[in-house]
């Protein structure tokens, strides 16, 4: 174990702008593939309290566990949404799902020279036809025609929604590792990141080292790329996405507590999901959507702990995570992982936070 040091008292005072989350990145720190093991990635851990860092590997950690800790996992899993076409007048088109509506109907992104039209049709990959029926906001409503099973049609005919930061073509490689091991639930059109780093192996040392594995769902919209516009935060409109939470993961959380335990978070969107279910103060089982949006000064009821990726500048999943560990904190943990050549993104290294507020 290594202590890296620690910045000055963390503060949330006048964190309340866009510009407080900006940084620079050098463009060849962004991950554009896997580490070539799931848990050889790099982990830096990061005290909120104290505010220090200490340099960690993946495959640790086990090993920064007790028993009866609760991981809760999202165990959503990514569809095949990007689909290519064409319109009715021959202009190409790219489709990207944002979500499943029922077994024919989508909501979808389209980028084309000009947004088409409503009763308008799109030819798609493998002679795959969708009707325009109207537009939701930024999404269009898509029914695909002839069509009993959208899932697996998009299965079939769509291709990995790689983030636009990734500028390869997705491939075989892709399709297995833009997923994590446990995926259950299809529905996202992005992956869960922090889950990526765990393979079969690191779940069973959690498994033998006392750690309880739970799970929720919460299906990842491309809203989670889209960047925040507004300077003050106040007037930002959160996307919305869809989640589950079971009573068997009500239940682990509540033992963990009444144990003295650990509630961790695998990922953002876990943690959202959790944080939005306990909104009354009570964490309840059910399935709702969520606009949460997650800020410096939010009074986190549920999580203690947060294994996350390195996030985007100016982006709500920065946001949430200097809430968590405290802006300064993350300000000096993320100068340091540039400095330290960390891989950042969906593909790249992660962290362990411990909440600032405890």
């Amino acid at each position: 174990m290594r202590t890296l040091g620690q910045p000055r008292a963390a503060s949330i005072i006048g964190a309340v702008k866009l510009s407080d989350f900006d940084y620079e990145l050098p463009p060849e720190l962004i991950a554009q593939f896997p580490a070539a093991e799931r848990t050889a990635s790099r982990l830096l851990h990061l005290d909120g309290v104290t505010g220090e860092l200490r340099a960690r590997e993946f495959r640790d950690l086990p090993g920064l566990v007790n028993a009866g800790d609760v991981l809760v996992m999202n165990d959503t899993r990514v569809i095949k949404a990007r689909l290519a076409g064409r319109k009715q007048s021959g202009g190409q088109v790219e489709v990207l799902i944002e979500r499943v509506i029922d077994h024919e109907r989508v909501l979808a992104q389209v980028r084309a020279s000009k947004a088409p039209r409503a009763a308008g049709q799109l030819l798609l990959a493998h002679g795959v036809m969708a009707e325009v029926l109207g537009r939701r906001g930024e999404f269009f409503e898509l029914r695909f025609m002839d069509c009993d099973n959208a899932l697996e049609l998009i299965e079939r005919a769509g291709s990995v929604p790689l983030p636009p930061y990734i500028t390869h073509q997705p491939d075989a490689a892709d399709a297995e590792r833009y997923q994590t091991v446990y995926a259950r639930a299809p529905g996202a059109v992005a992956a869960p990141t922090a889950g990526l780093h765990f393979d079969d192996a690191l779940l069973a040392a959690l498994r033998a080292r006392g750690a309880v594995l739970a799970t929720l769902t919460l299906h990842v919209g491309a809203g989670t790329f889209q960047p925040v516009r507004a300077e003050n935060l106040a007037e930002h409109k959160m996307h919305s996405e869809w989640y589950s939470l079971p009573q068997s993961t009500v239940e682990a959380v509540a033992a963990a507590r009444a144990g003295g335990r650990k509630v961790i978070a695998i990922g953002t969107t876990s943690l959202r999901a959790l944080e939005a279910a306990a909104a009354t103060g009570e964490l309840r089982a059910g399935s709702a959507e969520t606009r949460l949006f997650i800020m410096p000064g939010y009074p986190f009821r549920v999580v203690d702990r947060l294994i996350t990726n390195f996030h985007l500048p100016r982006s709500t999943l920065l946001m949430l995570v200097s809430a968590f560990a405290g802006v300064d904190n993350v300000r000096h943990a993320y100068r340091h992982a540039v400095e330290q050549r960390y891989r950042f993104f969906s593909y790249g290294d992660a962290m362990l936070l411990e909440r600032q507020n405890p």
